[in-house]
């Protein structure tokens, strides 16, 4: 395969552009990388300016392959070596010309580079090398760069492109060495982990370089992260979950990101299609269970466990481990840790925050919670305010967990004695009637 000339710059961005859409690590940068006055761009910490496309993902940055060719003929990917599709590839002087004149224009405020696999992952590392060069040093752009990493690359080349790069990852695709092997035979959990344990080491010693010159080129300042795709093999949420909490703590990873799985190749290994779609549901769950992880001081087997494997359909994580935990509470605002006060639904980390400092001054009622931005539409049944709750209301599951639901009826009685059912596998449930979409979003 070589680099397709025949293909104008347009219509090589509209097939590489399209390829992209299904890596979803566009996130704000983390960063701050200040102009020197000598090139264009800046890379702000409080974030970029993110868009959204019709089907919710995030496209804020100018998110292009370097090529859709590929030698590695993984079951699920759009552009994988036996299928029939388009195939160009950019060369690294178009790169750096299509971040530059989109920059001027207002349209980004960075890139995100992926690439597939083309004659080598050493070949096109450092083809994404010469990209990244061109950009900072002759086109002196000075904004955020986040790029992914090619497993089987050799070290040296994805440490010289992580000089370059704000932000780097490495997919990991899947929870399991088992459903790589599967699904994605060209790869190896050795050649993923590698280049992760490579970034996570370079980070630590770039932290004390920095402190002894304040000179010195900063090495991937933003940090790593990764990506699993969801559905396509079966595991269960625990054990994706608790894949995710290990990668937190052994590589210091930045932000795991789940893609749920989208049927595009028909493939005996893939599972069945369904027709209800990607499981989005699912993805969110993980993504509310991730954000417990990282901020709410969450263990992996306190959100979920081997004996209930999978996410509850109608409650987020949080507020299913409170109905689950109900000996703990309420909790009393005014005396509860901050620890504690996290694991209420209904407030968020920086409700509890508000809750500690302002509580110094004296006592709180439950208007004052209202001020500081608690729900207490779900919080009233978790918290008490001076040794009492905000109305009359009976500690049981059953009870509450109506109420939240905003609906009169008994709940439909679940496996293992559940009073609401619990998430299989594959599912996106389809609901109607009394649940509200409020229930599906992030609450606390």
């Amino acid at each position: 395969m070589k680099i397709t000339e025949d293909m104008s710059v347009m219509e090589k961005l509209e097939i590489l552009t399209d390829a992209a859409k299904y890596d979803v690590a566009c996130t704000s940068s983390g960063t701050d990388r200040s102009g020197d006055g000598s090139g264009i761009g800046n890379c702000v910490k409080a974030g970029l300016c993110h868009s959204f496309a019709a089907d919710g993902r995030c496209i804020s940055l100018l998110k292009i392959l370097f090529t859709n060719e590929c030698i590695f003929d993984c079951k699920y990917c759009l552009n994988r070596r036996s299928n029939d599709v388009p195939r160009t590839s950019f060369t690294p002087e178009e790169v750096c010309e299509l971040t530059i004149e989109f920059y001027r224009r207002n349209y980004i405020e960075g890139l995100f580079l992926s690439s597939g696999v083309l004659q080598s992952p050493d070949y096109t590392m450092e083809l994404i090398y010469s990209a990244l060069y061109k950009l900072r040093y002759e086109r002196r752009f000075q904004g955020y760069i986040h790029v992914k990493a090619i497993p089987g690359a050799s070290l040296e080349l994805v440490r010289r492109v992580g000089y370059l790069a704000d932000r780097m990852s490495v997919n990991l695709e899947f929870a399991t060495a088992e459903g790589l092997k599967k699904l994605a035979p060209h790869k190896t959990r050795k050649n993923i982990l590698a280049p992760m344990r490579m970034v996570q080491n370079g980070v630590a010693q770039n932290k004390y370089e920095l402190q002894s010159y304040k000179g010195a080129p900063r090495f991937v300042p933003a940090g790593q992260s990764t990506q699993m795709i969801i559905g396509a093999t079966p595991e269960s949420d625990y054990e994706i979950l608790h894949v995710a909490e290990s990668l937190y703590k052994k590589f210091d990873l930045k932000r795991v990101f789940y893609s749920a799985f989208v049927h595009l190749n028909d493939d005996k290994e893939l599972p069945a299609r369904t027709g209800e779609g990607p499981p989005l549901l699912r993805e969110h769950r993980l993504y509310q269970a991730d954000w417990l992880l990282r901020y709410y001081h969450f263990e992996a087997s306190e959100i979920l466990s081997e004996r209930e494997p999978n996410f509850n359909v109608l409650f987020d994580p949080k507020c299913n481990w409170a109905l689950r935990h109900l000996e703990q509470f309420p909790v009393e605002v005014n005396r509860a840790g901050y620890e504690m006060l996290l694991r209420v639904p209904g407030l968020g980390y920086r409700s509890a925050q508000r809750i500690v400092r302002a509580r110094r001054m004296g006592t709180l009622d439950f208007g004052d919670l209202k001020k500081m931005g608690v729900v207490l539409k779900r919080a009233m049944y978790f918290l008490t305010c001076n040794g009492r709750m905000m109305y009359p209301t009976k500690l049981e599951e059953d009870y509450i967990a109506r109420n939240l639901l905003n609906t009169g009826q008994k709940l439909p009685e679940g496996a293992d004695g559940m009073t609401y059912r619990q998430m299989s596998l594959f599912d996106d449930v389809r609901f109607g009637g009394g649940f509200h979409e409020e229930n599906l979003c992030v609450q606390g």
